[in-house]
């Protein structure tokens, strides 16, 4: 039995934590899979790297609004996944594993099996039974699957395996209407595929605000074959290596490829953890205090295994804050939980952060609404865009911004400025009127959406 310093389990952001401060202990890292964990591997960084190969795909063969008349002519899938695994991603997660187990970090061991707890503070990854002063748990999570799908025996993707298809599917069904679904939809629709998207209730993105869930559900509508109010009762291999998909309504489809994209279960329920004295939520994720501690002392969680924001974003925060409590646990300070943003990389792209408005009127909060369009704007002209709005909301009184959401073109990077609003506790009074706006750039909308705003008169 060997005993360390520090344990980290999860190689994903959970391998950021040890800085030149830890230098002077001794650490074990384990990761059963690559490190870079999800973000790198499956998720955020590679899907964004197709998204943008679909981006330009599509507005090529979408060009005819600005008098261009563009053509897809081949999509080398090989060369895309190349591009992303073999060129980038694979080099770089080889390259963090490599680097924690080289001379450079000589005070890490790095083990590459499961873990799960056998009492507190005490570890078995594979024939390896491990201690430590401190544990941080940050595993992550993993895709859900219905049990319908996973009982079938049926072949399935997730996002862990969706993108290295040994060939592009003529035919796709997606089954889901969140965040991944509608990427990859996004995606492989861009590429030229046929998309199917199956969902269990009506609405597509149904948490967004309604001014941008209408426009989004109108326009996938419009761009895939959309089928909802639905649940998935058995799905089975075709002879031609596709599937046959049986719905509750009695209708049957086929594609070549299935995609089940249902949400995400955090990876704690696998550790074994009340052997440790560590709890978990009634949802599976593990419980912890502000301040990333644990029911066990001296044990912390941070990232999907225990936050309430599945976003890599939030999970690096979790990290700093993990990272100062635990050093100078005499100047703790609380996750950072406040006005956490998100971005949905799809055709158009989504962003938000804040209250909705309909949150904030159940709320019975006195506010103020604008929806700015893009094309009400020279650079929205420019693109011909006739669907992008920026909504802002904002308390009538006080001019503080509640909530900001963006539907178009460059949404993800527009909202930053809100976020900043928010974050800095704004007035958006002054906001607007105590800086330049750059003429005839895409901020103007939100210049515009602010100046829009209608607040008491003091």
């Amino acid at each position: 039995m060997t005993h360390y310093d520090l344990i980290i389990i999860g190689a994903g952001s959970g391998n950021s934590i040890p800085t030149p401060e830890h230098d002077d202990i001794s650490i074990a890292i384990i990761e059963k899979d690559k490190f870079g964990g999800t973000c790198m591997n499956v998720g955020c960084i590679p899907t964004k790297m197709y998204v943008y190969a679909a981006d330009v795909a599509h507005q090529t063969s979408h060009s005819q609004k600005l008098g261009i008349t563009g053509e897809v002519t081949n999509v080398d899938w090989d060369s895309i996944v190349d591009r992303v695994f073999t060129n980038r991603i694979d080099k770089i997660a080889e390259g963090g594993e490599a680097y924690r187990r080289g001379d450079e970090t000589p005070n890490i061991t790095v083990y590459d099996q499961h873990a799960e707890f056998i009492g507190p503070k005490t570890i078995k990854t594979g024939d390896d039974v491990i201690t430590g002063d401190e544990i941080v748990i940050a595993t992550g999570s993993r895709p859900q699957i219905p049990s319908a799908i996973a009982n079938s025996g049926a072949t399935y993707h997730t996002n862990e395996t969706i993108m290295r298809l040994p060939q592009q599917p003529k035919s796709l069904a997606i089954i889901g209407g969140g965040f991944i679904a509608m990427e990859f939809a996004h995606v492989f629709e861009g590429l030229g595929t046929d998309v199917t998207i199956i969902n269990r209730s009506e609405t597509l993105l149904r948490w967004l605000d309604k001014d941008l869930s209408s426009r989004f559900n109108t326009q996938a509508r419009d761009r895939y074959n959309v089928i909802t109010n639905v649940n998935v009762q058995d799905v089975e291999n075709t002879a031609n290596g596709g599937v046959k998909i049986s719905l509750d309504n009695d209708s049957v489809l086929e594609a070549d490829a299935l995609l089940v994209a249902t949400g995400r279960i955090p990876n704690g329920d696998q550790m074994n953890l009340e052997s440790a004295g560590i709890e978990m939520h009634e949802d599976g994720r593990i419980k912890v205090d502000d301040f990333g501690r644990t029911t066990a002392e001296d044990v912390w969680a941070l990232g999907d295994v225990s936050s309430p924001y599945m976003l890599k974003h939030v999970a690096n925060a979790e990290t700093k804050a993990v990272r100062q409590n635990m050093l100078h646990p005499d100047d703790m300070v609380p996750m950072p939980h406040d006005h956490v943003p998100s971005a949905i990389f799809t055709h158009p792209q989504i962003a938000t952060v804040g209250l909705t408005e309909e949150e904030a009127r159940a709320q019975n909060l006195d506010i103020t609404v604008k929806v700015q369009n893009y094309s009400d704007v020279a650079y929205g002209w420019a693109m011909e865009d006739h669907d992008g709005i920026c909504k802002l909301i904002a308390d009538k009184k006080s001019g503080k911004l509640l909530g900001a959401h963006f539907y178009g073109p460059q949404a993800s990077t527009l909202i930053q400025q809100m976020i900043t609003v928010m974050a800095f506790d704004l007035d958006v009074r002054d906001f607007a009127q105590k800086q330049y706006w750059i003429h005839p750039a895409l901020p103007e909308v939100t210049e515009n959406a602010l100046l829009g705003l209608e607040f008491d008169s003091e």
